[in-house]
């Protein structure tokens, strides 16, 4: 909503790029903004894991997009003039190390300095542990479900958002209550059994999270999360969980008693991990 609020005609100084993420490489370039600064990003439709309306919680810079298919046509002299007849006070472009653009992206960070006749700061690489931070690697950490090293380069814990749907109706009646989300949009890590925090109506709650297919129910695939020692009633219709740990990968188990005990066991785990 902030872009509603403030004016192209006034942004002095913009950071550009895909910004998938809103990681520590991102921060490290949107402080390099002052007051009128603005966060442009270029938008390939294919960001999971901070999708559009998401990246404005993770910046208090104003974000502005453009779509992808409707650019990349252009030449970088033209792209760069469509920035000057859009911000029309821009004296300043913030980009990192490995930015490029145009036509085919046949142009790159030195190239802009050439073109634009203002100030380009370039950022170097951004590493951890010497790892360089990239969006794809932590893609690839999830997907692994590696969330404790994917956390470290998001400078958070990984969040998914969605909305609250019906589930099989055991967990209250055999093993214990759960929330089922559905989700669109948003990268799901890797199938397992995770230490979570879940917010619900604002407040923020220790949690233990399934992902996967059901196999020793109906088999079918959920995301269900269990609020620690907490009975929650909302009319809540979305709800938000927060990834820290993976404690062991999905199982099938011959009997209801046997998921039962190891359902408890799980929640035990959790509860002796710290979450921040």
């Amino acid at each position: 909503m902030k872009n509603y609020f403030i004016s192209k005609n006034n942004i002095t100084n913009i950071t550009i790029g895909g910004f998938d993420g809103m990681h520590l490489a991102h921060q490290e370039l949107f402080k390099h903004l002052d007051k009128d600064g603005a966060i442009v990003v270029i938008d390939t439709n294919y960001a999971n894991l901070t999708p559009r309306k998401y990246r404005g919680n993770f910046t208090s810079y104003p974000i502005f997009y453009y779509t992808l298919d409707d650019i990349k046509h252009l030449s970088g002299s033209q792209f760069v003039e469509l920035l000057k007849k859009d911000f029309p006070q821009l004296a300043k472009i913030i980009v990192g190390y490995d930015f490029h653009f145009g036509k085919q992206r046949l142009y790159n960070a030195q190239n802009l300095k050439e073109i634009f006749k203002g100030e380009v700061q370039i950022i170097d690489e951004y590493l951890i542990d010497n790892i360089s931070v990239h969006s794809r690697f932590i893609r690839e950490l999830l997907t692994q479900g590696k969330t404790v090293q994917a956390n470290d380069f998001l400078g958070r814990a990984y969040q998914i958002k969605g909305n609250i749907i019906k589930g099989q109706g055991l967990g209250q009646k055999q093993f214990v209550p759960t929330l089922n989300i559905q989700v669109d949009n948003f990268l799901i890590p890797q199938n397992g059994i995770y230490a979570t925090q879940t917010i619900i109506d604002n407040t923020k709650y220790k949690s233990i999270t399934f992902i996967g297919h059901r196999v020793s129910t109906d088999n079918n695939f959920a995301i269900e999360t269990h609020i620690l020692d907490q009975d929650i009633d909302t009319t809540s219709s979305t709800l938000e969980i927060l990834f820290y740990e993976k404690i062991r990968e999905n199982q099938k188990f011959n009997n209801p008693k046997q998921l039962q005990n190891q359902i408890l066991k799980d929640i035990e785990i959790v509860k002796n991990i710290y979450l921040n």
